[in-house]
């Protein structure tokens, strides 16, 4: 399932990509017909996943990163799918190594502010058994 339609730039330390996926009537995430602001989340998470692999060593194994919690999150509409915009979703890496991230992310449309918080992200999760 991919929900972004593009990535407008990133840099090591952010991304920022734009998706109009919230409004289509099949998107996987719809519930009853509606697409909550919680599913913002996932948005978000699919644009630090493409951040990881635009910043990973093209003849490096790619590495499967698993949500491991979201903290702060400030849900400030109730749903996605009525937003006329398209969405603009950012995340910034806060902080790292080489199995955990702590990214901090948005999810935007024009100027209005839909959602935002923090998010870890563990690496290869399996190989910390």
């Amino acid at each position: 399932m991919c929900l972004l339609d593009s990535v407008r730039e990133w840099t090591p330390e952010r991304i920022r990509c734009a998706s109009a996926t919230h409004r289509s009537p099949d998107n996987p995430l719809r519930d009853g017909g509606r697409l909550g602001a919680a599913c913002g989340i996932e948005y978000a998470a699919q644009a630090m996943a493409v951040h990881g692999a635009l910043l990973a060593a093209s003849d490096v194994e790619p590495r499967q990163g698993f949500l491991a919690s979201v903290r702060g999150v400030d849900l400030r509409v109730g749903r996605l799918d009525d937003i006329a915009d398209d969405l603009d979703v950012q995340a910034e890496r806060l902080s790292g190594d080489e199995n955990n991230i702590l990214y901090r992310f948005a999810v935007s449309a024009g100027e209005r502010l839909l959602l935002a918080g923090r998010a870890a992200v563990i690496l290869n999760a399996e190989k910390l058994r």
